[in-house]
């Protein structure tokens, strides 16, 4: 999988950076929102908890999606703005054993 940044907006009114990029798959499957996020999180070296993926919409038959991500300055303020549902998407599974532990 790559992915192609087409263009970064700085949108200081709701303090992030909104991000729109093309993700390329040929002969895969669509990747998962966690595998994007954590592709964007090397390859603009972001802290992971800034950054939340919007969406990734596939092309049909094509191997590509188009995809649309945003990385915040806080995570009070990304907590603050952000839809729960988004978040959710964006959230590390939880493992049986810390759920045990808790």
């Amino acid at each position: 999988m790559e992915i192609d940044i087409k263009e970064q907006i700085e949108n200081p009114l709701l303090n992030r950076t909104e991000i729109h990029f093309d993700c390329i798959y040929q002969g895969e499957s669509t990747p998962k929102v966690l595998e994007v996020k954590n592709r964007l999180v090397t390859q603009l070296d972001v802290d992971k908890n800034l950054l939340v993926v919007d969406k990734v919409n596939p092309s049909y038959g094509e191997g590509r999606a188009d995809g649309y991500a945003k990385l915040y300055d806080s995570e009070e303020k990304l907590v603050q703005i952000e839809k729960q549902h988004i978040l959710n998407k964006n959230k590390e599974p939880v493992k049986e054993e810390e759920k045990e532990e808790e």
